[in-house]
């Protein structure tokens, strides 16, 4: 969108504000379909920068996500520009990858369609 969308805007700031990871979403981002729970921009970064810590070959990059660059923080008066996904899949056909769940930071201009709810899919 190349004007975000308002609600999905708010919807990410109240996630933001409450630091609760309850919020499931669904979005549409160039033709990939993403499913999960938002996180907390912090939430999220503490959670990426712990299991960056654990790898040996992408360990020195934990720091990054750990403390992660102040400028590009929203503040509690800045509407949040990125969703945060944890336990989240990208969709394809019957498959959701990774199965047991990613973590993806997704630009809110981005978005081109959504749905409050984590879709998922059963072989039948």
């Amino acid at each position: 969108m190349s004007n975000p969308d308002e609600l999905l805007a708010a919807v990410a700031a109240a996630v933001e504000s409450e630091r609760s990871t309850q919020m499931s979403l669904t979005v549409v981002v160039a033709g990939a379909v993403i499913t999960g729970r938002l996180a907390p921009e912090a939430v999220w970064r503490e959670r990426v920068a712990e299991v960056l810590k654990d790898s040996d070959r992408l360990g020195p990059f934990a720091e990054v996500f750990a403390r992660g660059p102040r400028e590009n923080r929203p503040g509690r008066s800045e509407a949040p520009t990125h969703l945060h996904f944890h336990l989240a899949r990208i969709l394809q056909g019957s498959l959701g990858i990774p199965e047991t769940g990613g973590m993806y930071r997704v630009a809110i201009k981005d978005v081109s369609g959504w749905t409050v709810g984590d879709l998922s899919y059963f072989d039948r």
